[in-house]
């Protein structure tokens, strides 16, 4: 009778455990998640274009690391939380904003103090799972997502949790600490146990899912889709193009030896994402750093372009390959002339004329994907509601005005010393709807397309923040 009655008394008390785990208090106190119907992560729906022999050449998803809904809302949090910063000012989404197709705008971005810079501009993340080579980061340094997810977190310019600061170490008690990451991690992994492995894991599921695949040139190459045909019929004439977007199309997949620039030689259509055994761009004479690309879908959106964002308009970027290439040890062999030669290798000029250089231009753009930048489950999931909401002044002096805007406003802030602030836009549901980088002391805010209501304006770097209620009309 003892025993039964000590079974029984454990059993409720594992069943009381139980409850109190997947009853989500921390969750539902800090983040907009419905844990009973999550995202659809694991099993996004992919053009025809799509197929088998495109996984199988570029997915570079590990075997015992698959995208999971659970795992990537877990690397969602993960990714737009400021505690994972040494003083709770930047996350993962500060350089990488949805907006922009997961970059930054600047050259460079701040880092958690407000005043360093990071060594290379922020990379897009969109498709960021197809790299047959799996290497990430600009010098190729990680060896995969998982490796690449958690470094900035330990950089002493990016997020501060470096040696000095006890790396994770000291992270992994201040996560315990916040009570919906222990509900998190037990639902994930079956225990509340942190870890940099764990994060890891689900911060790359979570970029992973981040799949681009509703761009204008998505639409057209569905539209004319033939596995029957050279290049599944990718050189027909799409539909939905200009006759301007499907020349530069043309001249991005011929090779220069056959009237066109030769980009698919290295950027692999329809991820656009590198080719295998790729080398640098031959940005400058004597380079020996093998630098990689990021997928050039959203490449429109960033602003910056390159590894040190040195140029500023897509147009530059194609006038690089036309007139700029330069020869080092690490520059690309598909970018020089056949060997040989006096004189040692010789860049390819293309010599493109100015209306095909604009045609390349223009079917960058079509690789534009508008869901993907818009769609909620890569959105920030922490709440803000109306109820309670606190306009804090914080010594920025910050004024938007009109307000209530109808089209456009004027942001004013004080800056005597031109640091560079984060200025964003979020909606009553946590969703960051605008955000800019800004080292003056006033901003344009368009609102195109923003529904009527009340949304919460934010400036912040250099540890202080600031917000200002404003309504859309």
């Amino acid at each position: 009778m003892k025993k039964t009655l000590l079974f029984l008394l454990m059993s409720m008390s594992l069943m009381a455990a139980q409850v109190a785990l997947t009853d989500f208090e921390g969750v539902d106190e800090y983040l907009c998640l419905d844990m009973d119907n999550l995202d659809n992560y694991a099993n996004p729906t992919f053009p025809v274009h799509y197929g088998p022999p495109v996984f199988a050449a570029f997915d570079n998803t590990p075997a015992d690391n698959a995208v999971t809904d659970k795992g990537a809302t877990l690397g969602r949090v993960l990714f737009y939380d400021k505690q994972l910063s040494i003083n709770n000012t930047v996350a993962c989404a500060s350089c990488h904003m949805q907006a922009l197709g997961f970059t930054d705008t600047a050259a460079l971005s701040t880092g958690f103090d407000g005043v360093g810079l990071t060594g290379a501009h922020s990379m897009r993340l969109g498709n960021a799972r197809f790299y047959p080579d799996s290497v990430m980061f600009w010098d190729k340094r990680a060896a995969d997502l998982e490796a690449q997810s958690t470094q900035p977190i330990q950089n002493e310019v990016e997020m501060g949790y470096d040696a000095a600061h006890g790396g994770f170490d000291t992270l992994i008690p201040k996560l315990n600490a916040l009570p919906y990451y222990p509900e998190l991690f037990e639902f994930v992994y079956g225990d509340t146990i942190i870890t940099e492995e764990r994060i890891q894991l689900a911060l790359a599921q979570f970029i992973r899912s981040m799949v681009s695949v509703n761009s204008k040139f998505d639409t057209g190459f569905a539209a004319v889709f033939n596995p029957q045909q050279p290049g599944a019929n990718i050189g027909a004439n799409f539909p939905n193009f200009t006759a301007q977007e499907n020349r530069g199309k043309t001249l991005f997949l011929a090779a220069p030896n056959n009237g066109g620039a030769g980009c698919a030689g290295c950027h692999a259509p329809p991820t656009f994402g590198l080719n295998t055994n790729v080398n640098s761009n031959g940005l400058d004479a004597g380079e020996t750093i093998i630098f990689k690309s990021p997928s050039l879908k959203n490449i429109a959106l960033g602003g910056t372009f390159m590894h040190d964002g040195r140029f500023t308009t897509l147009a530059e970027v194609v006038e690089h390959y036309n007139s700029g290439v330069q020869v080092g040890p690490a520059t690309d062999a598909r970018l020089l002339l056949p060997p040989g030669g006096p004189g040692g290798p010789q860049p390819i000029r293309l010599n493109l004329v100015a209306a095909d250089k604009a045609a390349l231009v223009a079917f960058l753009q079509t690789l534009t994907d508008n869901v993907l930048i818009a769609d909620a489950k890569f959105s920030d999931p922490f709440c803000k509601t109306a109820t309670g909401i606190k306009e804090v002044a914080n010594g920025f002096d910050l004024q938007v005005y009109p307000n209530p805007v109808q089209n456009a406003a004027t942001i004013r802030f004080a800056n005597p010393n031109a640091s560079t602030y984060r200025l964003s836009l979020t909606d009553l549901s946590g969703r960051t709807v605008w955000q800019q980088a800004n080292n003056t002391s006033e901003a344009q805010l368009h609102t195109d397309g923003l529904a009527t209501g009340l949304y919460i304006l934010v400036i912040e770097g250099n540890g202080n923040k600031e917000t200002r209620k404003l309504i859309v009309e």
